[in-house]
């Protein structure tokens, strides 16, 4: 393994009931961002999703196809594959839950619940939601019209009476609320740590973990009447993919404890209650962060099936490009938020943010340069104040974007990076190169070299967001790969060469109009 300090990031794997849709791919667009930022900032990357393939709901799903439960998930698992190739994600892996390294993890972590003393054998009778592959307390329920129950999420449920396994969930009550107040950025938002510890405070009931009702599933270890409860089985993945039950494996030991599980706010419960428990139950470190962001809209309605307005992720690259949809996702919202989808709300981020702001700025800046300084960086005189001070303001970012995603606060990150961009178009209208072109061909120079550098700075670090548009303006300056890190930034980095040929500039960003739709 790399001596480099690691980083290991997950998604939730997702449900394969269903085709992706648009908050699966906003989840692990996040995900695939804070990697990329990572990488190029000189971690060691470990960038895990997958597939969530067993349960109740997808065995239902299977039969309604009249597929075996397997040659379903194959299916539908490739979908989920295929959206990685879309959105142009980076992971390092993609785990399956019906893979053999998955069910002997799953089974280990199970047998050390086992001798911690934490399972037993009872009986389950209560509500369970099929579609949330979850058990509810009355309480928890509220009515349909026709007088059944509904979950928290709208789903129906069902009572059920079996024998199960319990989890000692109730008694580790005081030991999750004692982790919490050691950890207060265990959750963030702050707003979610808040619902987890009065959810918590309010009283933990021990917890169903094992299913005899159906059979698609791991096998509980010594009891194979008992499959294990999918939660349980799902969480595991996270410490599959770095190679539990082998903790002395140099993947285990070098990436675990995960430094951030990202989830939408619907399954924070499950991990930041029932995981952490599980894992302090079997002697494993939980854990440093679980960051729960929040729902889409679409153009101000709920998204749902009955509605017809789910947004497939796929339409959206089609239409309105694969780094815009990228970068709208990222920037329209502060992460963590709810946020809605709107036409215009994408078409302004592209005209606006993107055309004109950033597309502009580099534009016209490189055509300038290759009319009037013979196609290469410029030679630059001394700086003057507005000089230093641009450039600054582009040797600041990587701090100020750092600071801001260690706390997944993506959206400000752009915002910094934006802010910049700002910056650099007023420079270009105070000093006027055109003009100088006639007056002052020295500094012209020094002002389109000034303006050429933060360009590159401002290339450098929208990668992580739009890795391909990133890439054409950077091959724009003639950076090869070595000269893309976050390493060569700031002023102890690599700046432009004078003198360096560059290729005959292009747009990178087209405007977008209702026409391209």
């Amino acid at each position: 393994m790399s001596d480099r300090e690691a980083y290991y990031i997950t998604t939730p794997i997702y449900y394969v009931n269903d085709i992706p849709h648009i908050g699966h791919a906003y989840t692990t667009l996040a995900c695939d961002v804070l990697a990329r930022f990572m990488r190029l900032d000189g971690r060691n990357v470990m960038f895990l999703t997958g597939t969530d393939e067993h349960g109740q709901k997808v065995e239902k799903s299977a039969n309604a196809v009249g597929k075996d439960p397997l040659a379903f998930c194959d299916e539908v698992s490739q979908r989920f594959r295929d959206l990685a190739g879309v959105m142009n994600y980076s992971n390092d892996d993609f785990i399956r839950t019906t893979e053999p390294r998955h069910r002997l993890s799953s089974q280990a972590i199970w047998q050390k619940l086992v001798d911690a003393g934490d399972v037993y054998l009872d009986k389950y009778a209560g509500w369970y939601s099929v579609r949330d592959e979850a058990f509810f307390d009355e309480g928890e329920l509220s009515k349909a019209p026709d007088g059944s129950f509904l979950a928290p999420s709208g789903a129906p449920v069902e009572w059920v009476e079996e024998p199960s396994y319990f989890f000692k969930l109730s008694a580790w009550q005081d030991r999750l609320l004692d982790f919490y107040d050691a950890n207060p950025e265990f959750i963030l938002p702050l707003t979610r740590r808040n619902e987890v510890v009065s959810f918590v405070k309010g009283g933990l009931r021990d917890l169903s973990i094992s299913r005899t009702s159906f059979k698609w599933g791991v096998p509980v270890p010594g009891d194979e009447d008992h499959i294990m409860y999918v939660w349980l089985d799902a969480l595991t993945n996270y410490i599959t993919a770095v190679g539990y039950p082998d903790e002395r494996s140099d993947s285990f030991s070098t990436y675990w404890p995960a430094d951030l599980h990202m989830v939408g706010k619907d399954i924070l419960r499950f991990h930041a209650v029932y995981w952490p428990a599980f894992l302090m139950s079997a002697g494993i470190a939980p854990p440093k962060r679980v960051f729960a962001h929040g729902w889409w809209t679409n153009e101000g309605e709920k998204i749902s099936k009955s509605l017809g307005n789910v947004i497939d992720p796929v339409h959206l690259v089609e239409t309105y490009g694969l780094d815009q949809t990228r970068y709208f996702l990222m920037r329209e919202v502060p992460f963590g938020n709810d946020g809605d989808f709107s036409r215009a709300a994408m078409a302004h981020r592209i005209n606006g943010d993107l055309a004109n702001d950033l597309g502009n700025l580099v534009q016209r800046v490189l055509s300038m340069i290759h009319k009037n300084c013979d196609a290469a960086v410029p030679h630059a005189g001394p700086f003057e104040t507005a000089d230093t001070t641009l450039l600054q303001a582009a040797f600041d970012m990587l701090p100020a974007v750092r600071d801001e995603l260690e706390v997944q606060a993506i959206h400000k990150g752009l915002a910094v990076i934006w802010d910049v961009v700002g910056q650099a178009n007023r420079y270009v209208d105070d000093m006027a190169p055109w003009a100088l072109r006639k007056t002052d061909p020295d500094r012209m120079a020094t002002v389109l070299y000034v303006l050429a550098e933060t360009i590159r700075h401002l290339a450098v670090m929208i990668q992580p967001v739009m890795p391909d548009s990133a890439g054409r303006i950077l091959d724009q300056l003639s950076l090869g790969a070595d000269a893309r890190g976050f390493g060569t930034l700031g002023e102890g980095g690599a700046p432009l060469i004078a003198g360096t040929a560059l290729p005959k500039p292009h747009g990178v960003f087209p405007r977008f109009s209702d026409e391209d739709a």
